[in-house]
């Protein structure tokens, strides 16, 4: 089967994002895999989880599932049995666990991870900041922030901001030139609450190279040239050293494993 033929249909009885982070980080372990992921949310009925079955069938991938129902999962089984298509439960395993370990029954109720509770309105507030916050563009919030990302152009300060900011965090992104001076905001925060961002030049080398093809200019501009390149590095690790932060290595490291080096610093 081609690489443009792969899919993976994720069911949710919820929304169905637990389900897609693990399939997510499982599909970032494969390498130039090119697979189109189908998502169901908020299926709750057995007539809803057969329908897309047949349809899962017909792309010969396969279904991971995030069932809370007792008569969904039985369902999701027996619909693969009859239409032989592989099943991952992402759930039930550890469901099963935990009831075996500590004697505990499950509430069965689809959808408490995403209850209206504290933590959903600090990750919204958190969202909210650090998308008004992207790329330096409000200078007088790196002072409320609860992390600041330093880092030149194309060390994945955007991805990684968003993906911290579902973790609660509110994020300022700011963006290493050497023409622009550090602005003050930046001197004056503790060194914990700021972290460095950096790359191995020949593949920065290579992400700017394929980011200009992708906008059509030339790829021969100073811009993706290792000069400019040496340049830019050699100010950013002066800056860190001033600012006294840590300091991490990103090449070939997905935006999952960095965020969690981050969130072990703070």
């Amino acid at each position: 089967m081609e690489e443009s033929s792969q899919f993976i249909t994720i069911c949710s009885d919820s929304i169905g994002d637990t389900a897609e982070a693990v399939v997510q980080a499982v599909i970032h372990q494969f390498q130039n895999q090119k697979v189109t992921i189908r998502r169901y949310g908020n299926v709750r009925h057995e007539d809803e989880l057969r329908k897309l079955m047949e349809e899962a069938a017909q792309t010969q991938g396969f279904v991971a599932y995030t069932l809370v129902q007792p008569e969904l999962r039985e369902t999701i089984r027996e619909e693969a049995v009859r239409l032989d298509l592989r099943i991952v439960d992402i759930m039930g395993p550890m469901m099963q666990a935990f009831i075996d370990t500590f004697h505990s029954a499950p509430q069965r109720k689809p959808g408490l991870l995403h209850q209206l509770d504290e933590n959903y309105f600090r990750r919204i507030e958190a969202i909210e900041f650090t998308v008004a916050c992207d790329d330096g563009r409000d200078l007088g919030a790196m002072l409320k922030a609860d992390i600041v990302l330093l880092g030149m152009s194309r060390t994945s300060k955007t991805p990684l901001s968003i993906f911290l900011a579902h973790r609660g965090k509110k994020v300022v992104n700011y963006p290493i030139v050497p023409e622009i001076g550090p602005p003050q905001q930046l001197l004056s925060l503790p060194p914990n609450r700021l972290i460095g961002l950096t790359m191995n030049p020949e593949h920065m080398l290579k992400i700017r190279s394929e980011r200009l093809k992708m906008l059509g200019l030339p790829i021969g501009s100073q811009y993706a040239s290792m000069a400019r390149i040496t340049e830019e590095m050699e100010y950013s690790d002066t800056l860190f050293t001033r600012l006294g932060c840590p300091v991490i290595d990103i090449t070939d490291k997905a935006i999952e494993e960095t965020a969690g080096i981050i969130m072990g610093y703070i």
